[in-house]
């Protein structure tokens, strides 16, 4: 097999393993990953807008707030104007939002997490930029993407989560 054939079947398994995953947390949660981002996001801030939700977990505002909709039309988080500014609006988790954040499985990031803090300094460095460099050559650089490993349609402004 030549080096960039084994390059592409590694890519493959990565995204074949955060597609289980992410069926995995759907199935068992009735949530996306991005929803329970935000969800999680939501309970650990007291007065959490749209926006600053967006800026926390690298997703367009638009997107956040299509799922935050979303949230709320199943019950689990709920919209009110900001006391201090009417013209903002604070997301907060109800009750059942909070049962589906303790019913959630473990992110598949745990386990990554904790393998790449073993690696050496250089290590971990040099999969970085290498991982970036292969992120510019497949012109994927500039997209909607949160550090959270999660696989479904990528959303611009104003799509569909």
């Amino acid at each position: 097999m030549k080096d960039y054939e084994e390059l592409l079947v590694a890519l493959r398994q990565i995204t074949r393993a955060i597609d289980l995953h992410s069926r995995q947390l759907l199935r068992e949660t009735g949530l996306t990953t991005s929803q329970l981002l935000i969800l999680q996001n939501i309970a650990q801030h007291q007065h959490a807008t749209p926006t600053a939700i967006a800026r926390d977990i690298h997703l367009s505002q638009a997107t956040v707030t299509n799922v935050i909709a979303r949230l709320e039309s199943n019950g689990l988080v709920s919209r009110e104007k900001s006391a201090g500014d009417r013209r903002s609006t604070e997301v907060r988790l109800t009750e059942a939002g909070a049962e589906k954040i303790a019913s959630a499985p473990e992110p598949l990031q745990a386990d990554f997490l904790e393998n790449f803090r073993k690696l050496e300094p250089w290590e971990a460095n040099m999969m970085l930029s290498s991982l970036q460099r292969l992120a510019a050559m497949m012109n994927a650089e500039g997209m909607d993407a949160s550090p959270i490993l999660a696989v479904g349609e990528i959303v611009g402004g104003g799509g569909k989560e």
